[in-house]
């Protein structure tokens, strides 16, 4: 019941703002029964079904050509829909403002005909000089003296108050096509900037950590950190091997690949994801699972990276020289009986070792902190992918981007490679993270 609440609210929400676009981009622009303004209504009510299909196409199986044809428009849509609703908002304010700054340029505009044709009728500075010598003629001398005839143009003009309001009908259509242009100019331009920032690559950052138990013979060993990958119906092969390369030319020690790998099945995906075969360390590249592969088959996911030559860490550690490397399942897992075993994974180990623990989520901090675990890698956020959605991140997980300190154990969370959903990225850049290790004791 709360479930079939919360979807009518939504589809109730999607509607209010659908019918809200259409009619600042198109029914206060458009004339009535005008070609703009049918391809404009048709629009309003094609591209949110696309976007619905984009959505739900992977989950009830369709062909994955479907969801290829489909993701790019219904995607891209969602992502403009929020930033057109924005720009439009913003424009809201500006409306009145414009339409003030209109009428006081209509009204002055008046004023200056208005004073034109008084002194063309015969209030200026010339007939005022002929009334003077009108008035010089004898009492009784005729009063039908030969004059100048008046130019042409000179009868009464319309009243003032009249201008403006003939006026009034293309004031407001200038005011709504000005701020519906500015904002589709802000709105799309704000999309094509962060769709490019993802169909770019991500870029690397550099982090280091200080870890108190680290040994001096591990000082300045570096972790190649990239989550969120997200191959899928819009990211594929070409997306795997703009990271591969980007990593390899950063020669890491260790590359860890801390979930969010795939939106997809093996048999979709898999060629897609061939390229990881090329991830070159000097230890190795290793596999925590994220929430997303277990909406398309964790189990086989997990055998085909192995196969691609990485190492899957289900709640499982591996000594690395100088420290524990350790690894849990998402907390997604919890539905199919292989969630986060931390017992499993870190309770029998030597607490004097310091130990790096890779897990998807961020919101497993307490427990990392309940295991003596030093430091944390974590994706899962996006870093909020679409400003303000760092915002709603925030609410849901305890570190949004970045490293924070929770204790004795430290957290760091990639804003990660790749994107879900729309393919756009908005204040949360995408990136793989160099986290450098540095001892106390060096």
């Amino acid at each position: 019941m709360v479930f079939v609440l919360v979807a009518v609210a939504v589809i109730a929400l999607l509607a209010g703002v659908h019918r809200y676009v259409w009619r600042r981009f198109v029914g206060d622009t458009t004339a009535p029964g005008s070609a703009l303004r049918r391809a404009g209504t048709v629009a309003a009510f094609v591209l949110p079904l696309l976007s619905v299909g984009a959505m739900v196409s992977g989950r009830a199986g369709a062909p994955f050509w479907l969801q290829q044809v489909l993701a790019w428009p219904g995607f891209l849509w969602l992502a403009a829909l929020l930033y057109l609703t924005l720009a439009l908002l913003a424009g809201e304010a500006v409306r009145p403002v414009l339409r003030r700054v209109l009428d006081h340029r209509d009204r002055a505009a008046a004023r200056r005909t208005e004073s034109e044709v008084s002194t063309e009728a015969g209030t200026g500075p010339r007939t005022e000089a002929r009334n003077r010598n009108d008035a010089l003629v004898p009492s009784g001398a005729p009063s039908h003296a030969p004059r100048a005839p008046e130019p042409d143009g000179a009868a009464d003009p319309a009243p003032a108050s009249s201008a403006p309001s003939l006026a009034l009908p293309s004031r407001r259509l200038f005011v709504a096509r000005a701020v519906g242009g500015a904002a589709a100019v802000a709105g799309l331009g704000t999309v094509g900037y962060g769709t490019h920032g993802v169909l770019r690559g991500p870029r690397v950052k550099r982090v280091t950590v200080p870890l108190a138990k680290l040994p001096r013979s591990a000082h300045g060993y570096r972790i190649a950190v990239v989550s969120d990958i997200h191959l899928g119906p819009i990211l594929g092969r070409a997306h795997t091997r703009r990271i591969v390369d980007t990593i390899n030319r950063t020669r890491p020690d260790l590359i860890a690949v801390v979930g969010d790998l795939v939106d997809g099945s093996v048999a979709d995906l898999g060629t897609a994801a061939e390229p990881l075969a090329g991830l070159e360390a000097r230890h190795g590249s290793y596999f925590v699972t994220g929430n997303h592969e277990y909406f398309s088959g964790a189990a086989q996911w997990v055998d085909h990276v192995r196969e691609l030559g990485l190492h899957p860490l289900e709640n499982a550690r591996v000594e690395i020289d100088g420290f524990d490397l350790a690894g849990v399942n998402d907390v997604a897992g919890e539905s199919e009986g292989q969630g986060p075993d931390f017992v499993r994974a870190l309770g029998d180990r030597d607490r004097g070792r310091a130990s790096v623990l890779l897990a998807h989520q961020p919101v497993v901090i307490h427990d990392a902190v309940e295991h003596g675990v030093d430091l944390q890698l974590s994706g899962h956020t996006h870093g909020g992918q679409l400003w303000p959605g760092n915002l709603l991140a925030g609410l849901a997980n305890p570190t949004v981007a970045g490293l924070e300190r929770y204790g004795d154990t430290q957290l760091y969370v990639s804003r990660g490679a790749g994107a879900w959903g729309p393919p756009v990225r908005v204040g949360a850049p995408s990136d793989i993270t160099v986290v450098e290790l540095a001892s106390r004791q060096a």
